[in-house]
């Protein structure tokens, strides 16, 4: 099979495409073909090597997983002798964290895992790239215990986890300031949030506002600027940050307020269903910015290094079916 590889850490002219052998499913997983993946910050990181605190979980000196991307919709093409619930043809969508393989023609995730059927209200384009941003969203803003009524922040709202974040804080009822750049307002607008900030023109940190939660989707933020613009109380969530991370593990409150973040992060079959329910509901739909060949997955490396990505930044694999 067809798949992109990554043999050294380096810039995005050390992936290539190469004929590798297909997995085997185990008998607990599932053979998906894929036909779309995504690429993503993980993605790129994991390619470059950095931040280089992260070494020990990416391989110390080459790359742990030859083969990167977590995201994919596609079909079932092999089942494991032990998994129940699917069929083979079986439309689907999911994440195969932690795990990797999508940017491949064929990748084995685990059927009890985070796959679903794919939502018919999608394409699969869309459908590749609901989990990363999605899931991400959801676990920080639920150990945020952001709830109705209550006010949140979300920096960085035209990003798959920004874009992911206003949809899903609308969900749980909450009032949602999205702040994103002067280029992007009109774009966040179509999030329907309650309001939103261009941060090239106000600085939300001083506009003498106070919130329940700050959720920093792109992780630019720090605890120390933020938490005058909290509540009592209140909770900022990044995304990145070493710092951050820190905050967050020591559970460190400073009048109150503190950094919460999802460490590690969890992904579960139940929060993709979830996701999906939205989706069927007409309440939650990701944000696709520009879709790649595989043969053009360099371009798409050095599109994501930008750090400009709007929303997901789509691959499409189209492996031809199994014969």
């Amino acid at each position: 099979m067809r798949a992109a590889v990554v043999d050294q850490f380096g810039p995005p002219d050390v992936v290539h495409i190469e004929g590798i052998e297909p997995p085997d499913p185990k008998a607990d997983e599932l053979l998906i073909r894929v036909v779309h993946a995504t690429l993503n910050r993980t993605d790129t990181g994991f390619r470059s090597g950095t931040p280089l605190l992260a070494r020990p979980a990416m391989g110390v000196l080459r790359p742990r997983w030859r083969v990167l991307g977590t995201e994919f919709c596609g079909e079932v093409a092999g089942t494991g002798s032990a998994v129940t619930g699917f069929r083979n043809g079986d439309a689907v969508f999911g994440i195969n964290p932690w795990r990797f393989g999508t940017h491949a023609e064929y990748v084995c995730v685990p059927a009890a895992g985070t796959v679903a059927p794919k939502p018919e209200a999608l394409n699969n384009e869309e459908a590749a790239a609901v989990c990363d941003g999605g899931l991400l969203a959801l676990m920080n803003l639920r150990d945020a215990r952001l709830g109705a009524g209550q006010r949140v922040v979300v920096y960085g709202a035209s990003g798959a986890i920004g874009s992911a974040g206003v949809q899903i804080a609308k969900n749980l009822r909450a009032t949602v300031t999205a702040v994103t750049s002067t280029a992007n307002v009109d774009l966040v607008r179509g999030l329907e949030p309650d309001e939103v900030i261009d941060y090239e023109q106000t600085d939300f940190t001083k506009n003498r506002e106070a919130y329940d939660v700050i959720f920093d989707a792109v992780g630019k933020l720090s605890f120390a600027r933020c938490r005058p613009a909290l509540k009592p109380g209140g909770r900022h969530v990044p995304t990145d940050g070493v710092r951050n991370m820190l905050l967050a593990a020591s559970h460190l409150a400073v009048g109150g307020r503190r950094a919460v973040m999802a460490l590690p992060p969890r992904y579960r079959k139940q929060d993709v269903l979830f996701l999906k329910q939205l989706i069927d509901a007409g309440r939650f739909r990701p944000l696709i910015d520009r879709v790649y060949a595989l043969d053009d997955i360099v371009a798409a490396h050095r599109y994501v290094d930008t750090g400009q990505k709007l929303g997901n930044v789509v691959i499409s694999v189209a492996a031809p079916p199994v014969s």
